[in-house]
């Protein structure tokens, strides 16, 4: 009788997923418009209210209401591009070396980013905002889940893209404070304070690890390999963070860590069961040749439910 419970519950998730697929499928118009739309104005509302010194643009909330209605009928890299823009803007209004220093930061992420991973847009829209959260570790487990190891480059885009607002954000008092005669002393101290976050670092090579580590395990031909990628990728991330944090003294929450990352692998485990669930239970082995190899193919069947069709038959 368990068993039967638990084929049960398994059906009613995988019914549900259906119907999830099915109305997305068929509102996919609608829906995209809507997420891009949200998401815009999330991210332009999240650097306002964490830099912002640039009260025409932040002090104003038609501003990124606007530009957030663009976005929703625009590709997703408009989403990047108009964030980098109001992230220069407000850094540019706390100093004007904060604001060239802003630019050719996100002028070299641009570079890399449209030459390795540019249909990673959602990916560098999402990780500043998953850091404010505290889960970021989502991220770089999913990329290795779902794209390739080339969209290392989207997740450091994302991640120094964060790092440098949260600098702009903790610094910006002493930036202004500086004497506004000493250029190059300020240059010095913006560019020493990127450079120098030795707790950015940390992160970017956890991240980097994490990727590789699930795109290679979830590839290995072996059962349960997306849950082992995830569960693998989670326990290498935490260890890098806390080591770097022993070595490096990153002043990294140790309980933060810890609840970021279950919650992160809970919400991979919900990834997989939408992207990649199927039944090991039916795997099936073929083998067949041709003129010049052999074939041995493992086939998997996926977990699926066809959804019952209701017939209403109207009586007058």
């Amino acid at each position: 009788s368990q068993n039967k419970r638990k084929g049960n519950n398994m059906s009613s998730l995988l019914e549900l997923r259906e119907k999830l697929r099915d109305i997305y499928s068929k509102g996919e118009v609608y829906l995209t418009p809507l997420f891009k739309f949200i998401l815009a104005l999330v991210s332009l509302l999240a650097i306002n209210g964490n830099i912002g010194y640039m009260d025409r643009i932040s002090g104003n909330i038609i501003i990124p209401l606007i530009v957030a209605l663009m976005c929703s009928f625009m590709p997703m890299n408009f989403i990047v591009l108009f964030g980098a823009v109001f992230t220069c803007l407000n850094a540019y209004a706390i100093s004007m070396e904060c604001g060239i220093v802003a630019l050719a930061v996100f002028l070299l992420m641009f570079i890399l980013y449209f030459r390795f991973s540019a249909r990673d847009t959602i990916v560098v829209a999402l990780l500043p905002l998953m850091f404010m959260l505290k889960i970021p570790y989502i991220i770089p487990i999913a990329v290795g889940l779902l794209c390739t190891p080339l969209s290392v480059v989207s997740v450091a885009c994302g991640t120094v893209a964060y790092y440098m607002v949260l600098f702009f954000k903790e610094n910006a008092q002493t930036i202004i404070d500086l004497d506004t005669e000493e250029a190059v002393g300020k240059f010095r101290f913006v560019i020493d304070g990127l450079i120098g976050n030795q707790e950015m670092l940390v992160v970017l090579i956890a991240f980097s690890v994490i990727v590789v580590i699930v795109y290679v395990i979830r590839r290995l031909s072996i059962e349960h390999a997306w849950t082992i990628a995830i569960c693998v990728g989670g326990v290498v991330g935490t260890t890098i963070l806390l080591i770097g944090d022993l070595s490096f003294d990153t002043h990294i929450s140790l309980l933060a860590l810890i609840l970021g990352m279950i919650v992160s692998l809970l919400l991979a485990v919900v990834l997989q069961f939408f992207a990649f669930n199927v039944d090991y239970s039916r795997t099936e082995y073929v083998q067949f040749e041709d003129d010049e190899y052999y074939y041995y193919v493992k086939a998997v069947p996926k977990n699926s439910v066809p959804q019952a069709k209701v017939k209403v038959r109207k009586i007058h």
